[in-house]
């Protein structure tokens, strides 16, 4: 299992304002106590997080730290130099989502705290996850920033639109318009490395 990334600049605004329902961010001292809580229990024998399996990241003082659970993939990534957890991202599984999709997406979520952020490590992986290949399928809500984040990922990876209701995706085309992104419906999806249009519909029983 190869992780290694390498840093990015992430995009430095938005393309449109309404492009997606932006969400609020969580305040910086909820997420600080988080990932002190996270750290602690991964230095605790006994707790499920002690001893996972760990990798250089290919960035000087940081490794990253993973585990899978019912199909959803947790990473973390471990300022060892400072003794302290920069952040993580969960790749979610979507029960909104009917069976034939359920193997090949995920829904990634992405926590770091101020110091570590607008460094690339969040593009790094949702990158490692898409070039193993893994299709991503964005929430119904975005922050700011995760929302940067996929549109500077959807110069190297195919982005469309699609509905997902009653457990069945329907592509909507690689743009909609305002009054159809605001549809909590609507989602992003980003193709992971080998796949196409036609192979994700006939893999997920999209229409």
């Amino acid at each position: 299992m190869t992780m290694t990334f390498e840093l990015r600049h992430p995009a430095q605004g938005l393309a449109r304002a309404l492009e997606l329902r932006i969400d609020v961010s969580p305040g910086h001292a909820e997420v600080e106590d988080e990932l002190g809580a996270l750290h602690d229990r991964m230095r605790c024998p006994g707790d499920r997080l002690h001893a996972m399996p760990a990798q250089p990241s290919g960035l000087p003082g940081l490794r990253l730290r993973y585990r899978e659970a019912d199909g959803e993939i947790f990473v973390y990534v471990e300022d060892v130099a400072n003794g302290r957890l920069a952040g993580y991202t969960v790749f979610n599984r979507l029960i909104e989502v009917g069976r034939r999709a359920d193997p090949w997406v995920r829904s990634p979520h992405t926590k770091f705290a101020p110091a570590y952020q607008r460094r690339g490590l969040a593009s790094g992986l949702y990158r490692w996850a898409l070039d193993g290949g893994l299709c991503l399928l964005s929430g119904a809500r975005q922050s700011a920033g995760a929302h940067a984040l996929w549109q500077s990922l959807s110069r190297r990876y195919t982005l469309g639109y699609v509905d997902l209701r009653h457990k069945t995706l329907t592509y909507l085309g690689e743009r909609v318009s305002a009054a159809v992104m605001d549809d909590l419906h609507t989602r992003m999806v980003l193709l992971g490395h080998g796949w196409t249009l036609r192979r994700f519909k006939e893999a997920t029983g999209m229409y």
